[in-house]
């Protein structure tokens, strides 16, 4: 490690540390306020230090309650520096009165958006989508249902894997697909919990196919995770091509966090295109490559929609097609913002999602 990352690392954290602090005191002058609360001084400071450390140390060290703690102080800063500015703006213009109200309005917010936020996580909707594709096959109509980013882990476990079972065997799909970031970057968690035999229950006439995303690939487990998951019978396709019982030809590409991911013209190049095709590519970023290879369909994850507001609106920036459905000469594309969910197990201005593909063909 060079000096000039070295200073970089330095440099952030004590950013970092100055935020905290910033947060931090506009907290202490809220309780302060509150004569029985202002005895806890050191109590309440050594808890935000807790916090703050928390949000790095749940990284790596495989605690999932500090994991889980970590990620909602993750929120509290990303929406304390929309918010504390401000409020102390408002606060100093109005001679420093109201300081008990403004404190009290910024503690009811975080009750709020944190229950909202929490049933969007765990309480899952179906979306559908209609596409035509302009190709014949064995069969006129095929049902997909998709989805992506179960994040399966310390956080994301079996209970809220068993709502995806529960809704594939409502919405009987002809074919299951699931773009990537299965395992929330250790296999470990997904182990102990036996999370394969819920998986195992997941079936469809034409077969169960996945993709590795990023998160599979962090926490170094990625064989292991290709492993497990042909065991729950579900294939998992790395820059590859089949054909499904002469009625759709699908593939799966590595994700680009894999520095053997190939092109789509070496792995796809020369594959019979009179069926319909179908890509599962877990990050939404060769939009451009898979409508000049002939696809038909793209499938993706990865965003979470930002998971968080106002998130959604960096992401919308970031890809062409962060969330939704959208036409792009032939190709269909669609992105899923995901069923499970990455740090805090919150979405506000999202929701955990299956999504259910009707595709006509023509």
């Amino acid at each position: 490690m060079n000096f000039t990352t070295v200073l970089a690392i330095l440099a952030a954290i004590l950013v970092y540390g100055l935020i905290c602090f910033y947060i931090g005191y506009n907290g202490w002058a809220w309780l302060r306020r509150f004569p029985r609360l202002a005895k806890f001084k050191y109590v309440y400071f050594a808890l935000i230090t807790f916090l703050s450390i928390s949000m790095l140390a749940g990284r790596f060290i495989p605690i999932p309650l500090l994991n889980m703690i970590g990620g909602y102080w993750m929120v509290i800063i990303g929406y304390s520096l929309l918010l504390l500015p401000i409020l102390n703006l408002i606060h100093f213009i109005n001679k420093k009165r109201g300081l008990k109200w403004i404190g009290s309005g910024v503690l009811i917010f975080y009750v709020v958006i944190f229950t909202y936020g929490t049933f969007n996580a765990w309480n899952p909707v179906i979306r559908n989508y209609h596409v035509d594709i302009n190709k014949q096959s064995e069969s006129d109509h095929v049902k997909i249902l998709m989805a992506s980013d179960f994040h399966l882990g310390s956080i994301v476990g079996v209970n809220h894997l068993e709502r995806f079972i529960s809704i594939s065997e409502k919405v009987k799909p002809d074919i299951i697909m699931i773009p990537g970031d299965l395992i929330d970057d250790y296999i470990e968690p997904f182990m102990e919990e036996d999370m394969g035999k819920s998986l195992k229950k997941l079936n469809a006439p034409l077969g169960v196919y996945a993709v590795l995303g990023n998160h599979d690939y962090y926490g170094g487990d990625k064989e292991e995770i290709v492993k497990e998951m042909e065991k729950a019978g579900i294939r998992v396709l790395e820059d590859e091509v089949l054909t499904v019982q002469n009625q759709l030809t699908i593939a799966g590409r590595k994700d680009p966090t894999d520095p053997t991911r190939a092109s789509l013209t070496e792995f796809f190049g020369g594959t019979d295109l009179s069926l319909p095709v179908i890509l599962m590519d877990h990050q939404p970023i060769a939009l451009d490559e898979a409508e000049q290879a002939g696809i038909d369909l793209l499938l993706s994850g990865h965003t979470h929609r930002g998971q968080v507001a106002p998130a959604q609106f960096i992401t919308d920036r970031i890809y062409e097609n962060d969330y939704g459905f959208l036409k792009k000469g032939n190709l269909s594309s669609i992105v899923s913002s995901g069923f499970g969910t990455w740090g805090p197990p919150l979405r506000i201005g999202t929701r955990s999602e299956a999504v259910v593909i009707d595709v006509n063909f023509k």
